[in-house]
């Protein structure tokens, strides 16, 4: 009888699989990476907004959301708070939030989540970390489900994502995924929604570590920001599609993928760094701003090279620095030329600006499809069943 069981379990697994290979000949799998880096992350925001509007412009479908348009999303830092935006999913496995939704809770929860903390003996003297409990507090009621009941999990999000911090436990990156938290064989590694979001913000100099636990209880980190060692989070959201097969199948190599990496900031080494012209010295400040930007930078480099410097497949979209004819942050980002990485390094500036990069990457993904490429894995789906629960 449990041979039969199987048998038929398996049948139906290929079935599934071969219906879903047989809907996504020739569709690329869509990745959307957005950098950390700031607390306002306004820039990366006034990206997102445009591009979802100009995809509802272009289909005349205001319900539709990034998330229809993307297969994963990954973000480091505030950007990983982002994308746990992008893809928190409601009872129907619909986002719950809109780019605008985001922007508006940005701006709104700004002060509450930036809280100084108050120092000192008799807690007068001011610091420059802000209070973990006030941003805790905010994010737990924004990930949550049943009425602010339940919390909500890696497991509760719409498409697949990735967002890394670094651990403190293992003195290495941890990245957190919805793959990892929905693998039968990795169960003891999903995470709650507004914790990971925690862990991946703790920025050093702002917040303290952030400690946390897996549902089971069995897996544990002491987080702090991943943007120290993976800023641009780009190249991991690419090597994850490559090999993860349950939830991408059909993905074999670059040229089956199409990524809009978003820059969360201008350059700091854009002839703003502390460096003293006598002697070369830099400050800590100076330093930090260099490795940071020197990650995704390299990371940039070594995409452009993998995907043979396709602009259409593989889009960078970042601020440079120079200001546009805005009269806001937002309008300044959009209307500032674009820049582009040279092949032997360096950047140019483009003829386009970042408005009209975005405007023409939501066209391509309209053009290929109106819905996601990647309907919901049946491995998701069933796991529940297959882990017994």
């Amino acid at each position: 009888m449990e041979t039969e069981l199987t048998k038929v379990t398996m049948e139906i697994f290929a079935k599934l699989e071969q219906q879903w290979l047989s809907n996504n000949n020739n569709k690329k799998t869509r990745i959307l990476s957005i950098d950390g880096g700031g607390t306002s992350a306004a820039i990366a925001v006034a990206f997102l907004v445009h591009l979802e509007e100009a995809i509802q412009a272009k289909t005349g479908d205001s319900k539709l959301r990034i998330a229809d348009f993307f297969d994963i999303v990954a973000g480091t830092g505030i950007g990983g708070l982002i994308a746990a935006f992008l893809t928190a999913s409601d009872d129907s496995s619909r986002p719950l939030f809109t780019a605008r939704d985001v922007a508006d809770f940005l701006t709104n929860n700004f002060s509450a989540m930036f809280k100084p903390k108050r120092g000192g003996v008799l807690r007068r003297r001011k610091t420059r970390r802000c209070s973990g409990e006030s941003l805790e507090k905010v994010l737990k009621g924004v990930f949550s489900k049943d009425g602010r009941k339940t919390p909500m999990t890696l497991k509760d999000t719409c498409k697949p994502i990735l967002i890394p911090c670094y651990d403190l436990n293992t003195a290495a990156p941890f990245v957190f995924s919805r793959a990892a938290a929905s693998a039968s064989a990795w169960s003891s590694l999903d995470f709650e929604l507004w914790k990971v979001c925690r862990a991946a913000m703790a920025t050093p100099s702002v917040f303290e570590p952030f400690e946390l636990t897996s549902i089971d209880g069995k897996t544990a980190c002491f987080g702090v920001d991943g943007g120290l060692v993976m800023n641009n989070p780009t190249a991991a959201a690419v090597t994850h599609v490559l090999h993860n097969k349950v939830d991408f199948p059909s993905v074999n190599g670059v040229e089956d993928l199409l990524v809009l990496s978003l820059g969360n900031g201008a350059l700091s080494s854009s002839g703003k760094l502390s460096v003293n012209n006598k002697t070369g010295e830099c400050s800590t400040g100076c330093v930090v701003d260099v490795a940071v930007d020197g990650v995704s930078e390299t990371i940039d480099q070594m995409l452009g090279n993998a995907f043979s410097w396709n602009r259409n497949d593989y889009v960078r979209i970042q601020s440079n620095g120079l200001g546009g004819s805005g009269s806001t942050i937002t309008e300044e980002v959009l209307k500032e030329k674009a820049v582009e990485s040279l092949t032997f390094g360096g950047k140019r500036l483009l003829a386009e600006t970042n408005g009209e990069r975005i405007e023409a990457f939501a066209q391509r993904l309209v053009a290929a499809t109106v819905k996601s490429s990647l309907p919901p894995s049946p491995y998701k789906s069933l796991s529940p069943m297959l882990d017994g629960r």
